[in-house]
């Protein structure tokens, strides 16, 4: 997929296809991300202009090439449908469970629960990225994730493992005890010495949007465009990624749910989701417990958001969204299976 292009500037056209699922698929209808989607029209967005919808045949052939070919395995995953991303908190400041697994035991014992529960992959982060939240010294932050990195690595049954850091010595540090996948909600600015090192291990990374930084990313961020100018950030990080020897094949893309944007942002980007497909990568989006649920479901407590989180992530799965990254792994995994039942005709096994 290398060469896909970043589609950017004020006369560039996108195009967000208007996916869809199930046995009515006419023919001709193109296959979303070589997965279980498809689509036959599409949104053509620019900048200054109405959308306007389009059959997909209409399509620049370099879009139809990025938007229809299948993706890569990550970490041994593969992403032919949604997947499902456990999100273990090491942290004593956590906006969504408030430190409950800090601490080698806890983390280690939740990990295995989610894994059980049937977590497609885990993420363990050390330092809390919650709007406000101060930067954690490395060692510190490699000290709370490497010991359950450990002791997870060890079982036999356990999911590919994540590392969910903006910092190249904690990578190493988690990557030797385990970890086959570095999450960077900075896709790759914070630290420089983290591209190299992904690109010489031959980790796979995913890359994230934020406006600003976690002190100060929630004061008052604002977009000319939020869709069009999260897409061309993260075209802008692919190819910087691609320039450090990391290949599109090893690169997930993330928009960014709640790091720098407002209500109507964040539901701007997952109404728009479909759109990130243009990358030509898997697509990952991480709504659990954020903010804005709590806004419009009206729940304060983070730990009690489980049904708006699910409601999103069923949302973004029909995007053809390839990874849900939640806190709510058995509940999730059930409403997929609905959500797939329902969409497909059929359950599995009748």
């Amino acid at each position: 997929m290398s060469g896909v292009l970043a589609h950017s500037g004020p006369m560039s056209d996108y195009f967000r296809p208007l996916v869809q699922r199930g046995p009515a698929r006419p023919p001709g209808a193109h296959a979303l991300a070589g997965g279980a989607h498809w689509f036959t029209h599409a949104e053509r967005l620019r900048r200054g202009a109405a959308p306007e919808i389009v059959p997909a045949d209409a399509m620049p052939a370099d879009w139809a090439q990025a938007l229809t070919a299948a993706r890569a395995p990550v970490a041994g995953v593969d992403m032919n449908g949604p997947r499902l991303m456990g999100i273990l908190n090491v942290t004593p400041d956590s906006f969504s469970d408030g430190g409950a697994h800090d601490g080698r035991d806890a983390a280690v014992a939740h990990g295995r629960a989610m894994a059980a529960a049937g977590a497609d992959l885990l993420d363990i982060g050390g330092e809390s990225t919650r709007p406000g939240s101060d930067a954690v010294p490395a060692e510190a932050e490699r000290d709370r994730v490497v010991p359950v990195l450990e002791a997870l690595n060890g079982d036999t049954d356990m999911p590919p493992i994540s590392i969910d850091t903006r910092k190249a010595v904690v990578a190493e540090a988690a990557v030797a005890a385990g970890a086959t996948l570095v999450n960077d909600v900075a896709a790759l600015t914070h630290d420089p010495a983290l591209a190299a090192f992904c690109a010489q291990a031959g980790l796979p990374v995913c890359l994230m949007h934020a406006q600003g930084d976690p002190k100060t990313m929630q004061d008052a961020p604002a977009y000319d465009d939020v869709l069009l100018g999260v897409y061309d950030w993260l075209a802008a990080r692919v190819a910087a990624a691609e320039e450090a020897g990391i290949p599109r094949t090893g690169i997930v893309v993330d928009p960014g749910i709640g790091f720098g944007k407002t209500v109507a942002h964040n539901l701007a980007l997952l109404r728009g989701a479909a759109l990130f497909h243009g990358l030509g990568c898997p697509v990952l989006v991480g709504a659990s417990r954020k903010g804005f649920i709590g806004v419009i479901s009206g729940e304060r407590d983070p730990a009690r958001r489980a049904p708006g989180s699910i409601a999103v992530a069923l949302a973004a799965a029909a995007e053809g969204v390839q990874i849900l990254r939640i806190h709510d792994v058995a509940e999730t995994k059930a409403a997929l299976r609905l959500w797939q039942a329902v969409s497909e005709g059929q359950a599995d096994g009748t």
